[in-house]
Order: structure tokens, then sequence, then C-alpha cells
């Protein structure tokens, strides 16, 4: 009979092995069930913790945020162009480390205060910059929500580095929209090159706030 003795399982010991389960599975996959087996316990153990899949995506998604607080770059001399960037690549960071990571994300309630601290600071500094507060939660949630879609678009195509899900061939669009030149070149622009595009995307969003700084 084995003595050794098991980690207790906890809301984080759980949501941790349910976001390397993630991975392979994919957010249909992932089971309370599934989850219950990883960890050799048994699926109602894990009602004690969560009372349904929702509540532990929302605790899986606050352990995504605090792993992406923890590799958090920015610095009190950033100027709010900077920091709106440094988030925003560090939140796509975060999503494209699991599979269905942006799906997860979104909707989900933070579990604790964590986030609060980041907003804080963020929120001083475009009001120090000269926007209103209104303008600038507005800059905040617009680039969050631009992050959020451009990732659960792009996951939807390349679910983890190296894959790519079937129909997403732009050879094979490109010669199925042959009668349409503009629609087929577009494929290139659509579904390949994430990183320029993300950061494209992102420098246009911006400029849209700089232009509104101040306007009442």
């Amino acid at each position: 009979m084995s003595t050794e003795r098991r980690a207790p399982l906890d809301r984080r010991r759980v949501a941790d092995t349910a976001l390397e389960l993630l991975n392979e599975v994919g957010l249909d996959g992932l089971t309370l069930r599934a989850i219950a087996k990883e960890l050799d316990v048994k699926a109602p153990a894990l009602y004690w913790h969560f009372k349904d899949k929702q509540a532990l995506l929302d605790e899986m998604a606050t352990e995504m945020y605090r792993r992406m607080a923890a590799e958090d770059t920015s610095s009190p001399d950033d100027t709010w162009q900077e920091r709106l960037l440094k988030a925003n690549r560090g939140l796509r960071t975060a999503l494209l480390a699991h599979r269905d990571g942006a799906k997860v994300f979104s909707g989900s309630r933070f579990t604790g205060i964590e986030h609060a601290e980041q907003m804080e600071d963020n929120l001083r500094l475009l009001t120090s910059a000269g926007f209103t507060f209104a303008q600038a939660v507005r800059a905040l949630t617009t680039t969050y929500l631009y992050t959020l879609g451009f990732v659960t678009e792009e996951q939807g195509v390349v679910p983890l580095p190296g894959e790519r899900r079937e129909g997403f061939d732009l050879g094979d669009r490109a010669r199925m929209l042959a009668d349409y030149p503009l629609a087929a070149r577009a494929g290139t622009e659509l579904f390949d090159n994430y990183d320029a595009h993300f950061e494209e995307g992102l420098a246009l969003i911006l400029a849209g706030i700089e232009a509104r700084r101040g306007a009442r």
C-alpha cells in the first residue's frame, strides 16, 4: 500500500490541473469528471470547491491573470501608450499559452481582487495624462476587448503554436475564391501573420484613443 502523501485538494490546485488539461482536450472536452480523473479523486470532491463549470472557469481565468501579472513589465515611467501596449501584449501572451485561452477568459469573473492594483495604476496614469475618467475607463476596456476578440479569432485558426485548423489552408482558400480575387487575396491578411496584424490593430486603436483625449 502506497504511503505517498498527496497534495491537499484546493481551488488553486484544481485550476492548475484544469489549465494543464485544457491544452490536451480544449474547452469543450474539459469536464469536472476529466479533471477529477487527472487529480485521482472522485468528481463529487470537486463540488466542494466549485459549484459548476463556470465557477471553475472563473478560477482558471483568475489563475491566468495571476501568471500574467507575475510577468508584468510595466514601469512607473511608462507613457500611457507604453502601458496599454505592454498590458495588451501581456494579455495576448497569457491567452495564447492555453488552448481556448481566450474563450476561458471571456465572460469570466475574477475570484479575487488581484486585478484591482493594476487597474488603479492604469487609470491613474491615463487620467494624469489628460483623459477624463470615463475616457480612461473606455481606453482600458476597448483595448482589452480588442485583444480578447483578436485572440479568440486567432485561436479559432491556430489553437496552439504549430497547429492549424482544417479549412484554413491559404492556398485552398485562394483557389476556392478564384472568381473573387480581392476576397482571395485577403486570406493572408485575415489568417496569417498574426503578430504583425495584432500590433497594427492595437496601434490603430491607440491612435483613436489619442484623438479623443480631452474631447467632451
